[in-house]
């Protein structure tokens, strides 16, 4: 087949919905279908003067606001229009919701291409934690809108696609995304990179890993964090990434250690030196990180919905909590920790979880569905 694939969040450095894409583009590659990726130029590429990619059909784009890392695609709408009329795709894959997919959106109706459509990121649950109730209804108003106008909208996790059912969204599939379980590995473990952050040997070293903002719910990671401190004194708490609220957390809580940006071996080293991982998001479509944790043989505590609702069992292979019940996640890892003795169990639990997450069988079902929308 041909398929243009549409979305901001390319180059696969920028961040894991990007990545989840990289994996999925590289596998319909591989299986012989000619992949356009249809792409804003990042800010990166503007400083190299390149369009980064010779396989990548690269459009005009601006600074998303409040992420400047990111750029998102003008609506060209006559371009795409034109393009496809020249190189013309068996089926359209907008994977984001912007200007540039809306534009994808129309061009693709206007010259009778089919379109399906992919759900990465709750954009409208986020107006709740920037107090944009408006902002919140617009946004998913707008979605189910873009989305209907698509043969099939495809989503990561189950309990995700029953949450837009109820909001009137049509035609839904579920593609969950796999992990790379040779990337995130325990044999990446570092005993040097733990003394840098001044774990001795035998001390629990907690990670979180993923943006430090408003809607990743970070103040109860530091409260969970806090309990399990008090219940093993020795115990360290590990920030990766980067984000708004970094300074602001720096400032409170000094004794934490800060890693900044990690990607590829690097994170994988940063996640497998760690021995439990802590995520209190609440805004998720799947969550790329907790299948990286269990992958890294880490004890994962997270809220029991989208990638930990699929995979992890409580005091098996993780611990979770009930979805926005901030007592009963901090409860969760005050247990977390009581439980030490059982974390090698737990850890060997969540590697063999994690292994049986192939990237393969995600191939299969999404060429599955361009195949059927193609028709």
């Amino acid at each position: 087949m041909n398929i243009a694939l549409v979305t901001e969040t390319f180059p696969p450095e920028v961040n894991g919905v990007a990545m989840t894409l990289s994996r999925l583009v590289g596998g319909l590659r591989a299986r012989g279908h000619a992949v356009e990726v249809v792409r804003p130029r990042q800010k990166a590429e503007l400083a190299a003067g390149g369009a980064g990619g010779t396989i990548d059909y690269v459009v005009p784009g601006v600074p998303i606001p409040f992420y400047s890392a990111l750029r998102m695609g003008l609506p060209v709408t006559g371009e795409l229009k034109a393009r496809w009329r020249a190189w013309r795709p068996d089926v359209v894959h907008v994977a984001t919701e912007g200007p540039l997919g809306l534009a994808a959106l129309r061009a693709a109706h206007l010259v009778k291409l089919p379109v399906t459509s992919s759900f990465h990121t709750n954009f409208h649950q986020y107006g709740g934690h920037y107090g944009l109730q408006l902002g919140r209804d617009l946004a998913l108003r707008y979605l189910r809108w873009f989305h209907n106008r698509t043969r099939t909208t495809m989503v990561p996790a189950s309990d995700l696609r029953d949450q837009l059912a109820a909001e009137g969204f049509e035609r839904l599939a579920v593609i969950a995304r796999g992990v790379d379980a040779r990337l995130f590995n325990p044999a990446r473990r570092s005993e040097a990179l733990r003394a840098g952050w001044g774990a001795a040997p035998g001390d629990p070293v907690v990670i979180y890993v993923g943006r430090i903002a408003a809607e990743k719910n970070l103040a109860l990671a530091v409260a969970a964090f806090l309990a399990m401190q008090r219940a093993e004194p020795r115990a360290k708490f590990v920030l990766v990434g980067d984000g708004p609220e970094r300074a602001a957390l720096e400032k409170s809580y000094p004794q934490f250690h800060y890693a900044g940006m990690r990607r590829g071996e690097d994170l994988a080293a940063h996640y497998a030196s760690a021995d439990a991982f802590v995520f209190p998001s609440t805004t998720e479509t799947f969550g790329n990180v907790v299948t990286e944790a269990l992958a890294s043989g880490l004890v994962v505590l997270a809220y029991d919905y989208a990638a930990t609702r699929e995979h992890v069992r409580t005091g098996a292979n993780g611990f979770s909590a009930k979805p926005g019940d901030g007592a009963a996640f901090v409860a969760a890892g005050r247990e977390m920790m009581s439980r030490r003795a059982e974390w090698p169990a737990i850890r060997a639990a969540a590697r063999t979880t994690a292994e049986a997450i192939t990237w393969e069988s995600i191939f299969d079902k999404f060429e599955s569905e361009l195949r059927t929308a193609a028709v």
